[in-house]
């Protein structure tokens, strides 16, 4: 009978299953993903039912941001944070990341989404449903806490020379599969022509477009920024000016200020300042930051959207102004 209660005592005290591998797994690390540790020596792994050692009630009381919709969703949402524990379970996303409990993370709007949907080649991008499978393509393993790391939250995908390399920047990431020798494999990107930006980024943006690695001067004519916070020289983000999980806009353009110019203050980016592409006239994008010095053309005419400092407000801009153009700047 001692021999019984003693053990019960050291049960009760010894650390749960679910504390047990906090080294491995811990939000501070920057890793949810359950590893062939879970359980401190493995005991856990391979196990598909969470309810088995983990109690609802107790789970996750540090992480506040998360408890209630893991309480209310139950044990259904565990995969899609820390994998299927060797399970081979599906991993759910959309459980939690949906228009009724996390419609801003991410925000999705508009008939335009990288939702990977087939289609013709030259054909436009459409929205289709959303599936936990897209996801997982460019979020793998993101450690949910708010703040986007790009090694953190999106899938590490190879590069050019089959390395799973670090990004140095978001554009990095795009690149890795925009190319046109070292796409990822299950995800070909067919049936474009040679100078397609679909296909050509990853040259473009390290040779030729004014806003990847080749360094504008703002010496032109047309030379002036609206702020600071770009300056020439800046390498701008992809996802600046292309929003990935939805616009109203062709080539996934974003549509409004508060979806993409991430430098700008949250004041400015919130207004928000409307964009519309159509006719392929980019005025309304490029004046967000582009504002010249010396004022010529339609310099001082709004664009539509509030905002001057463009030299033409009207008209076709992609006849002088495309990814990849040596001529001109470039976009």
């Amino acid at each position: 009978m001692f021999r019984f209660t003693l053990l019960l005592i050291l049960t009760l005290l010894a650390p749960p299953l679910w504390a047990a591998n906090t080294l491995d797994v811990s939000l501070s690390i920057h890793k949810l993903i359950l590893t062939p540790r879970h359980g401190g020596d493995g005991s856990a792994w391979g196990f598909g039912r969470c309810e088995s050692c983990h109690v609802l009630n107790l789970i996750h009381g540090d992480a506040p941001k998360i408890r209630d919709i893991v309480k209310d969703k139950g044990f259904d949402t565990c995969g899609g944070c820390h994998g299927d524990n060797g399970a081979g379970l599906p991993r759910p996303c959309l459980i939690c990341h949906n228009s009724s409990d996390l419609p801003a993370s991410p925000l999705q709007s508009g008939q335009h989404k990288h939702n990977f949907a087939s289609r013709s080649a030259n054909a436009e991008l459409r929205a289709k449903p959303l599936n936990d499978s897209d996801c997982l393509v460019c979020h793998e393993a993101s450690d949910m806490n708010g703040e986007f790391d790009n090694n953190v939250d999106l899938t590490l995908l190879l590069d050019k020379v089959g390395a799973k390399t670090d990004y140095r920047n978001g554009a990095e990431f795009c690149v890795r599969c925009h190319n046109r020798d070292h796409q990822q494999p299950g995800f070909p990107i067919t049936g474009y022509d040679y100078r397609d930006p679909l296909i050509a980024m990853a040259d473009n943006y390290l040779y030729l477009d004014v806003h990847g690695k080749r360094k504008g001067s703002g010496q032109r004519t047309y030379a002036g920024l609206r702020d600071q916070v770009y300056q020439y020289g800046t390498v701008v983000e992809c996802v600046d000016c292309h929003a990935m999980h939805g616009t109203n806009n062709s080539r996934l353009i974003i549509d409004s200020s508060a979806s993409g110019v991430f430098r700008f203050n949250e004041a400015f980016r919130n207004q928000p300042i409307r964009v519309d592409t159509r006719g392929n006239n980019y005025a309304q994008l490029c004046v967000i930051c582009h504002a010249m010095q010396t004022p010529v053309e339609d310099a001082q005419k709004n664009t539509g959207n509030g905002l001057s400092g463009v030299h033409q407000i009207s008209g076709d801009c992609s006849l002088c102004h495309a990814h990849g153009m040596a001529a001109q700047t470039g976009l």
